[in-house]
């Protein structure tokens, strides 16, 4: 029912009740408006179907120029922003270190820089005995998310059986796993990198990048006859690099892949970690363009029909060869273009597997499907401990985390918000332009439909329903919206509150929080939302501003006030009202961050909250300056931390310039509460 109460008994009953007691407002704010799964499936359509799609050719010169320009796109747009362009530049050292005799083969241990301050180890297998005045091919193994990293045992069994049967193998640890399992290398730290405008997507690429400098420069390496394969995240290497990188001469993912589109389709099984899904990469081509990109180079695409991990055969195999096929085709090479199935238990690069990957290496570089040995000889004897394949490394070597504060450190860049009024309203004008850009900010439409008396389904450009929640005082003097991280069920005390002034409260749950929180797997489609040129900051700062547009229209009452409860509900907020000066008269935020910069201080990842880590922002604002955007309208923070206070110090200043006297820091009463 909607709450319609006169300003005596409102102050009564809302000023008096305790806070801890269950009453009318408590069950509004936790009555359910939306259809359980709503949020689930508006996500779901939503992204696969904006997808895009590889375009048709008729001629392989099209089809060459366009992937020579789509291979460019991806690197320069995608993969090498920010200070990556800079470490793409820097030619790392490679230190060789002990070696290691094996029956029938040889080892040698390594590391190497991928940028200056980080180091990776690594192996290479050798066999016993090179041919003499010949070249030998070579494997790149790229590992997943196997936790002993490369002294996974299945993992040496296929570099000790390519090095005794004629081919040099390296193996390199992967970021999180192996001797490189610390949490400053949480994948979903990587977006940390992400927020101060550089790709954290770029230390993965350069580390392929790295290892096959090192073996195409190594002397008994035939250049033109390198392969890649590797299971899982090492799956999802293998076609990044094969697809970027032509010294690739055949390529081997191992279940380790789908289309943007299967993966929104079958979340539990796909969506895949930050390095899979970098932001901004799906607004200009999915993995099917990746597939195709190999062409005309062979490419053998192997998927477990039983697997209980990700990337299962069934659903993910056909709509990365059904795109490919007519490139492969094209180019007039058909038969490059393979799957494989295995039907063995689980997700595994087991025996039946390699013995698939080892008929491709006889076919093509080999000379014939029978000229490589397709059946591994015991390895049990070779198989090395953990221990025994350590590679030291320089101390204080760096990490995800690490860098992102070196990198953070000068940021943000560009003049501060000018203490003159006309000066100040020049920079805003400039400044709103570019935060718009950066984080993808579009006015929403918005039809409102009621689901009942003081509840409403907002459908937003007709994809999005964001529930709201409305109680009212009899005679409303102006209305202010509430969000918060915990959802709008949490937030009875401050509408008890603001009721009792006599305002107009509505609260509303966003995009990902409160019952717009998406079922399973909810920040996977957060970061591919992100990956898809979209946001998460951007889309709920515009679904925060439509409501406050529609309540403007309909209500006609007074000022709208926006107030946020925790730090990532008070960024959206404080976004909105930077950006929609017609819509938001005032904004006030409790428990807000002093600097953008606190994300990465508190080593947060996107896993937890994915919309502070939107690309580039931190290059370019902080959230003095976005608060800047709303002056002379009220920025109010509620009990400020020591550090919004010194980080903010100079927004009183800006206040004064438009000959305002808003204190902007509140200054909390005997009870804790406090609103200017």
């Amino acid at each position: 029912m909607r709450f319609v109460i006169t300003l005596s008994i409102a102050s009564a009953v809302f000023a008096q009740a305790p806070a801890s007691a269950p009453g009318p407002v408590e069950a509004a704010l936790a009555t359910p408006i939306l259809d359980p799964r709503q949020p689930m499936v508006e996500v779901q359509v939503y992204t696969a179907s904006r997808v895009p799609l590889p375009p048709v050719f008729d001629n392989a010169r099209k089809w060459e120029a366009y992937a020579a320009r789509m291979r460019r796109r991806i690197l320069d747009e995608i993969v090498f922003r920010g200070e990556a362009a800079q470490w793409r530049r820097q030619r790392g050292r490679v230190e060789w270190l002990e070696d290691a005799a094996g029956a029938g083969y040889r080892l040698r241990k390594l590391r190497f820089e991928v940028i200056p301050g980080l180091w990776i180890p690594a192996l290479l297998y050798l066999p016993e005995r090179s041919p003499a005045g010949s070249r030998i091919p070579a494997v790149l193994n790229v590992n997943g998310h196997e936790r002993t990293g490369i002294s996974t045992p299945y993992i040496q069994a296929r570099c000790i059986h390519l090095a005794r049967s004629g081919v040099a193998a390296f193996n390199a640890e992967w970021f999180g796993r192996g001797q490189l399992d610390q949490a400053g290398f949480g994948h979903y730290l990587l977006n940390q990198l992400d927020l101060a405008g550089t790709s954290g997507l770029s230390l993965f690429y350069l580390a392929m990048e790295r290892s096959l400098d090192i073996l195409a420069a190594l002397d008994s390496v035939d250049p033109r006859r390198i392969a890649v394969t590797g299971l899982s995240g090492g799956g999802w290497q293998t076609i990044w690099i094969s697809a970027l990188d032509p010294r690739v001469a055949l390529a081997n993912p191992v279940a380790g892949y789908s289309s943007f589109v299967t993966r929104a389709q079958f979340p539990d099984l796909d969506l895949g970690d930050s390095e899979q899904t970098p932001s901004d990469f799906a607004a200009i081509a999915d993995y099917t363009h990746l597939t195709a990109l190999v062409a005309p180079r062979p490419i053998q695409l192997a998927y477990n029909a039983k697997d209980t991990c990700c990337f299962r055969a069934d659903y993910a195999v056909a709509p990365l060869v059904q795109s490919a096929q007519s490139i492969f085709a094209l180019l007039g090479v058909p038969g490059r273009l393979r799957y494989y199935i295995n039907h063995g238990p689980g997700h595994n690069y087991d025996l039946d597997n390699r013995r698939a990957f080892y008929g491709m290496l006889g076919e093509f570089f080999f000379g014939g499907t029978g000229n490589f040995p397709l059946d591994e000889q015991p390895v049990d004897r070779d198989v090395r401990s953990e221990k025994q394949l350590r590679v030291p490394l320089p101390e204080g070597n760096a990490d995800f985390h690490s860098i992102a504060v070196s990198v953070s450190r000068s940021l943000p860049r560009g003049a501060e918000p000018p203490p003159s009024r006309e000066a100040l309203a020049g920079w805003q004008k400039t400044a709103r332009a570019r935060l718009e850009q950066i984080v993808k900010y579009r006015r929403l439409a918005v039809r409102a439909e009621p689901a009942a008396a003081g509840f409403w389904r907002l459908k937003m450009d007709g994809a999005w329903t964001v529930p709201a929640t409305e109680i009212a005082p009899a005679a409303a003097a102006g209305t202010t919206m509430l969000v918060a991280d915990a959802g709008r069920k949490s937030l009875a005390a401050e509408a008890r509150e603001l009721l009792a002034s006599n305002r107009r409260v509505v609260a509303i749950d966003p995009f990902y929080f409160g019952e717009s929180r998406i079922e399973r797997r909810d920040f996977l489609f957060a970061i591919l939302l992100a990956s898809l040129g979209e946001p998460p900051l951007g889309l709920q700062a515009a679904q925060v501003a439509a409501a406050a547009r529609w309540l403007k229209e309909s209500k006609r009452d007074g000022p709208i006030v926006v107030e946020a409860h925790g730090p990532r509900a008070s960024l959206f907020a404080l976004v909105a009202a930077a950006l929609a000066p017609d819509a938001i008269d005032g904004v006030r935020l409790a428990g807000s961050m002093g600097t953008l910069k606190e994300a990465i201080d508190q080593k947060l990842g996107a896993d937890k909250s994915p919309e502070l880590f939107c690309f580039g922002l931190l290059e370019a604002f902080d959230v003095g300056r976005i608060a800047a955007l709303v002056v002379p309208r009220p920025v109010s923070f509620a009990s400020p931390s020591g550090r919004v206070v010194s980080e903010l110090g100079r927004l009183p200043d800006l206040y004064r310039a438009f000959g305002s006297s808003h204190e902007p820091f509140e200054k909390a009463g005997p009870d804790g509460s406090g609103r200017n």
